[in-house]
């Protein structure tokens, strides 16, 4: 017999019965029922229930394991007794009888349980891991999201894309996120940079001429932690393909992510044709550039209407007169709501910086609608009922406004959009609502330095007439801030699981996209010059993108946090506190990298 398993614990059967077998694992749950030891044997493969009575002579050994103690124990497979069957158990219809029991590595006093579900402090999971690991759920989820990963790798591969790796030790990027610096000991006061995504590379591999490649890619960004995303590290499914145009991508990226979330999504409905969106309509109808369409409400724009001269309702009228815009939620079903349901809104409202929500609620008099609320007698009632029309509600509705400068009052109608769905109780929830959302501005307005901006990806191919394109004039605000770029997002129930790009494969629009910026041919040169270079020896048209592997696997495992399904995440301050990263280094070393520290100074 094998010196420590003849069996794993997830695998004996009713077949077993009477066989001798040697199980190793972790002591799981221990009871003592009136001098009967149960000991549940638990191994990643599942559990396996133990019995020592007094007349085995194991007992003395048995009764000195405790939780999480690693042991090796032999013994006899027989029926669990009739009535004592655990049908929650692959195991449940047998039990083995302990005839020889040997500790083979003890257990201190845990500072977090491993059976059960109680809470425990963050710190104290991510410190102790590895028991954090031990436990059910989270076991689940990393098992779960190596079987995802083997899934979209096959399923690209059926597609005919081929797994590349991308260097890790890489240049700097002057753009997006902060970096993350190594520096070089053979190249005093030089760094490295570890990359922020594959973005360049994948490109200089379809400027090489391999034509579809794709890599479950490692990604490091220097920046805060947040629910959805993580700090320091983070991978993705990282995809480029030559020769394509925009839909090709969508053609080729969809049967995957539809496929993975059908085969791991437990039954739930996957929309069967993932929407297109332009970005302005989200924008308008959702409030944000992700939407959860899973939520049924959409928004409208009802400034012509609250514009009219008959209308008296001034907080709004002058919102529109200043530029700004009023947006209409419909809250289906509201008006059967107590008074308490709008305050609360409206305290929610002013909490997120606004004056409040205004709100009309629709009821039918003599077979018509009428409003009530606290500015429906500001509003006649043909433009009640043309707002009614417009944001599509009827008798027993509601509807509230958000106005002010047309990104604030989308924010909050966004926002608003959201709650509102949430307390009414809206839409199928357990269902995975897929949309792309298209067309994003090439440019936008900084305000803060008065010129025109990138206002998304500056690798992009514009959604413009080349020759109209390069004849434009720098000066030419209106026309540039229309332009758009094919640019898109894919996203899944208000998450945005990915950004990608039909890229810009030539270097004479790219010199006039970055000029249009400001930026001189010898800033683009001086940044990203080995992109340039290269685009220069002939580049086929491209475009990939990248979806993101923890937050597909966080919305397939029903988490709201990504720290539930990465192995060893860090905490919100971007520390490892199971390893002790980041940690100072010793003089010795800094010496070799010819590096001398400037703390900031402790504050006192």
């Amino acid at each position: 017999m094998h010196r420590y398993r003849s069996h794993t614990c997830g695998a004996l059967r009713a077949s077993h019965v009477d066989e001798t077998v040697r199980l190793s694992g972790w002591c799981h749950r221990i009871r003592d029922h009136g001098g009967v030891l149960f000991v549940d044997l638990r191994d990643h493969y599942g559990i396996t229930q133990c019995v020592a009575d007094p007349d085995s002579p194991a007992f003395r050994a048995a009764e000195q394991v405790r939780s999480e103690w690693v042991v090796r124990i032999d013994g006899k497979v027989r029926r669990r007794p009739a009535g004592t069957e655990n049908a929650d158990l692959p195991t449940g219809e047998v039990e083995i009888y302990i005839t020889d029991l040997e500790v083979l590595g003890p257990a201190a006093e845990l500072p977090m349980q491993v059976f059960g579900d109680q809470v425990f402090p963050e710190d104290t999971r991510l410190k102790y891991r590895f028991l954090d690991l031990r436990r059910e759920k989270l076991h689940q989820n990393i098992m779960k999201r190596g079987a995802i990963i083997d899934s979209l790798r096959r399923r690209m591969k059926e597609q005919g894309f081929f797994e590349f790796q991308t260097p890790i030790l890489t240049a700097s990027s002057p753009e997006g996120a902060r970096d993350f610096l190594v520096p070089s000991r053979l190249h005093p006061g030089k760094f490295y940079a570890l990359p922020q995504a594959p973005q360049q590379f994948k490109q200089l591999t379809m400027i090489a001429g391999f034509d579809r490649y794709f890599q479950i890619a490692p990604c490091f960004r220097d920046e805060d932690a947040r629910a959805d995303r993580s700090p320091g590290e983070f991978y993705q499914l990282d995809i480029e393909m030559s020769f394509v145009t925009q839909e090709d991508v969508f053609q080729a990226v969809e049967p995957v992510l539809r496929g993975v979330f059908e085969e791991f999504g437990e039954g739930k409905p996957v929309t069967p044709v993932f929407p297109r969106i332009p970005y302005r309509e989200s924008m308008l109808k959702y409030g944000v550039d992700k939407p959860d369409l899973r939520n049924p409400i959409v928004i409208a724009d009802v400034s012509a209407e609250f514009s009219a001269e008959s209308v008296t309702f001034n907080a709004f009228k002058n919102v529109i007169k200043a530029g700004g815009v009023v947006r209409a939620i419909p809250a289906p079903g509201a008006a059967a709501q107590p008074r308490s349901f709008f305050d609360k809104l409206n305290d929610w409202a002013r909490s997120e910086g606004a004056p409040g929500l205004g709100y009309i609620v629709f009821e039918e008099e003599g077979g018509a609608l009428a409003g009530r609320g606290p500015i429906a007698k500001f509003i006649p009632a043909d433009v009640q009922a043309a707002i009614a029309a417009k944001a599509g509600v009827k008798a027993g509705d509601a509807v509230f406004f958000s106005a002010g400068e047309e990104a604030k009052a989308a924010k909050l109608a966004g926002a608003a959009r959201i709650r509102i769905g949430d307390e009414l109780a809206l839409g199928d929830r357990e269902r995975f609502e897929f949309c792309w959302v298209t067309d994003f501005p090439a440019y936008e307005w900084n305000e803060e330095e008065e010129r025109i901006d990138f206002s998304h990806n500056p690798f992009s191919m514009p959604n413009y007439d080349h020759d109209a394109f390069m004849a434009l004039d720098p000066q030419d605000k209106h026309t540039i801030l229309g332009i758009t770029a094919f640019q898109y997002d894919i996203v899944c129930n208000g998450v945005e699981l990915s950004s990608g790009a039909i890229r810009n494969h030539r270097p004479d629009i790219m010199e006039k996209a970055f000029a249009i910026a400001g930026y001189g041919k010898n800033v683009l040169e001086a940044k990203f010059g080995g992109m340039l270079r290269a685009l220069t020896y002939g580049a086929p048209p491209h475009g990939g993108i990248a979806p993101g592997i923890d937050r597909i696997v966080m919305l397939l495992c029903g988490e709201q946090n990504l720290r539930e399904v990465v192995m060893f995440p860090m905490n919100q301050r971007a520390e490892d506190l199971l390893m002790g990263a980041p940690s100072e280094v010793t003089a010795k070393q800094l010496r070799e990298l010819h590096i001398r520290l400037n703390l900031p100074e402790k504050k006192a």
